[in-house]
């Protein structure tokens, strides 16, 4: 008997999730890169409203989830977030907001933890304001985000620092490392970007070589060393020079779920990028339904959808065929074994695109905007609009 798959009766024993990933809105000051939210964005007027993520929260508490992730976007560019937080702490979740840090105040940062807040995380392209600017075009945010990092700090919350590195940042990792014990953080994420959304159409320019990957285990090896007690790091290495998935999300509905800005129930954030699933939503769905009952979820829950080669692998249900939605995007079946498997199929095919990823800085770069932006602006929502050229942007201010 595994810890996900007790067939007593020849059913799927499914445990509640752990974690509840909540989208609140998809409106953020940064055009990152690597921005890992769908290339078509929902609109401001498309969110959710105050009292029905109040619900949700309720029934993710009754569900039996534990830790709840406010994101975006950038969620405080909700107005109600004193509110939200304060109604699921009282659902007794435990609350960690995910943000860029650069429209985050000291006086907010203070009336969020007055309202129960936990914990913060934020987010961090790099030690420079001009590395910062390349990768987010935004001006001037790493001062921004070093504030807010302060703030949280003074405010005696638990501080992790998100680091998503790639090619154009990674030389600089040790001073990430300097920069997140400097800054008091409890934790340090160094995150190798993940090829979805935004990524993919970057991946050209995103892409670290060999010799970077292998310098930034060593980095992180050693710090771990010299700062046992000091700052906990976490390493997401990146797939694509692996020859072992990872069990994504903890296993597709197994650990984790996602409620989009606009409502629609997910496994993981990146789940919209496979067509032909069904998404539930919370207008008229429950939590618990969606989870227990709900065809996304079902999909590929445990190992009965598996082909060859994950069907007879003794790791089936310990990385559960790694990625879907990279094994959609690479093989075009999110079916297949995660290519990252070396027992693939379509293992050839990540080392033909690693050989085929030119210089960076001879590759042209994809921004959700044509403009870049500052402190003080009103949030964009850019609206996704297609081409023969791929995708590209069109902005709208909305409040």
């Amino acid at each position: 008997m595994t810890n996900d798959a007790a067939r007593a009766d020849g059913a799927l024993t499914i445990e509640p999730p752990v974690g509840l990933l909540a989208e609140l809105t998809h409106r953020c000051p940064l055009q990152c890169l690597y921005c890992s939210n769908p290339l078509e964005l929902d609109r401001a007027s498309a969110e959710l409203p105050t009292e029905m993520w109040l619900d949700i929260f309720r029934q993710a508490a009754e569900l039996g989830i534990l830790q709840l992730h406010l994101s975006g976007g950038e969620p405080t560019a909700r107005k109600d977030l004193e509110r939200l937080v304060a109604g699921a702490s009282g659902a007794g979740l435990y609350t960690n907001l995910i943000t860029a840090g650069v429209s985050l105040s000291s006086e907010r940062v203070h009336a969020l933890a007055a309202a129960g807040l936990d914990h913060v995380q934020v987010s961090l392209q790099d030690t420079t304001e001009d590395g910062s600017a390349a990768v987010s075009k935004y001006r001037d945010g790493l001062g921004r985000k070093l504030a807010a990092a302060a703030a949280v700090r003074e405010a005696g919350l638990a501080l992790t620092v998100n680091a998503p590195v790639h090619r154009l940042n990674l030389d600089r990792l040790p001073d990430m490392i300097d920069l997140a014990v400097s800054l008091g953080a409890d934790r340090l994420e160094v995150a190798h970007v993940q090829y979805h959304g935004w990524a993919l159409h970057n991946r050209a320019a995103l892409m670290p070589t060999r010799e970077q990957v292998e310098r930034s285990t060593e980095v992180v090896s050693a710090a771990r060393n010299r700062l046992r007690g000091v700052l906990a790091i976490d390493f997401v290495v990146p797939d694509y020079y692996a020859v072992r998935p990872k069990p994504c999300m903890g296993g597709w509905g197994r650990r984790f779920m996602v409620v989009t800005p606009a409502g629609k129930i997910l496994p993981c954030h990146a789940a919209q990028s496979i067509p032909g699933l069904d998404f539930d939503s919370v207008r008229d769905r429950s939590l618990h339904d969606a989870w227990f009952r709900g065809s996304t979820f079902q999909a590929f829950r445990g190992t009965a959808w598996m082909k060859t080669p994950c069907r007879s692998c003794p790791q089936r249900e310990i990385d559960f065929g790694g990625c879907r939605c990279q094994a959609f995007a690479l093989t075009q079946d999110a079916a297949n074994a995660d290519p990252v498997c070396a027992l693939s199929a379509h293992h050839a095919h990540l080392a033909e695109l690693l050989a085929r990823t030119p210089d960076a800085r001879n590759v042209p770069k994809a921004y959700r905007s044509p403009r870049p932006s500052s402190a003080g602006e009103t949030f964009r929502s850019p609206v996704m609009k297609t081409s023969n050229e791929g995708p590209r942007a069109e902005v709208t201010d909305e409040t």
